[in-house]
């Protein structure tokens, strides 16, 4: 193949796979700039080779990885941490390819990236949630919608598919106990309280919105509805997401997501003193090693408290 050849070929993938991303898995723009650079790193990697990006096998990648590291890519040689971002969007292009019928195997499948550092969890502050929760308009029906969901998912820590997955059956015990049945990975099931704020919003959409929404749709048990009367997608709860932390002006609307809320939650409730291993089992972790990380920000948030409160903590 010549390199038009190539190029052409290489954005025909690409841009589907970029395009995969924006509507399928709701990824922010920021995210998808990086995804873009990445690919066109790829790309002139394919160039200089005179093949497609069809046609690379794992040693090319791993010759791909070398290149990134020393910086005989062009530009800068990368860090672990981007490197690390170059092998996943490699990986996530390919398994998209082979999902699409475009190849048969995935040249990917033991690759190996750099070991990256742990990087902590972002979070809000308590006082950003609330502003978040605050901005969905309360005079119509999808801003009590919107309330409901953003108040479900701060109050339990769930997931977003766990959240957009729930169904009426699930929240029978929220009268009886003041808990809510989420179906976690693996098809864990676990039981999780939920605040009396978000129980108070999810009464008023079950009440007020949802018998409206229903009677569009063809009577799904899911508790959260789109317009249409239809289980609300994930990409959708993300837009709800963005467009409250807009409506709220939020610093973070760029980063922000479902999954920052989790983390609000999980972090909110250890500085708050709840053990490690209650926070584990609300967010249905395997692992207590995972939690943990949550409470690197405590100590941290801590140690700066103390550094600037304490009388002798510094030397005059």
């Amino acid at each position: 193949m010549t390199n038009p050849e190539i190029a052409r070929d290489a954005a025909v993938h690409t841009r589907a796979f970029l395009n995969h991303l924006i509507v399928e898995k709701g990824r922010s723009k920021n995210t998808i700039a990086s995804y873009k650079r990445d690919l066109e790193k790829l790309t002139l990697f394919a160039q200089a080779r005179g093949r497609g990006i069809k046609d690379l096998d794992r040693n090319d990648l791993d010759a791909l990885v070398i290149a990134a590291r020393t910086g005989e890519l062009g530009g800068t040689a990368l860090s672990e941490t981007s490197a690390a971002r170059l092998i996943a969007t490699v990986r996530g292009l390919y398994r998209f390819l082979v999902d699409e019928g475009k190849i048969e195997v995935d040249p990917t499948a033991s690759l190996r990236a750099p070991k990256a550092p742990q990087r902590l969890p972002k979070v809000l502050s308590v006082e950003d949630v609330a502003r978040l929760l605050s901005a969905p308009n309360p005079e119509t029906a999808a801003g009590l919608r919107d309330r409901a969901l953003l108040e479900f998912l701060y109050s339990t820590g769930a997931r977003v598919s766990e959240a957009v997955g729930l169904d009426i059956d699930d929240l029978a015990t929220i009268d009886a106990e003041g808990f809510v049945r989420l179906l976690g990975k693996g098809n864990k099931e676990r039981l999780v309280p939920v605040g009396t704020y978000a129980r108070k919003a999810l009464e008023i959409y079950l009440v007020r919105v949802r018998p409206e929404f229903i009677t569009k749709g063809t009577g799904t048990p899911a508790v959260f509805l789109n317009s249409r009367g239809r289980r609300l997608s994930r990409q959708s709860a993300w837009i709800i997401l963005r467009n409250a932390a807009e409506r709220a002006q939020l610093t973070e609307v760029a980063e922000i997501s479902p999954h920052m809320l989790r983390h609000s939650f999980a972090t909110h409730l250890l500085s708050g003193g709840a053990d490690v291993r209650v926070v584990q089992e609300l967010l249905g972790h395997a692992s207590v090693t995972t939690t943990q990380l949550y409470t690197h920000i405590t100590v941290d948030s801590l140690r700066e408290v103390y550094m600037s409160s304490h009388p002798r903590a510094i030397s005059g």
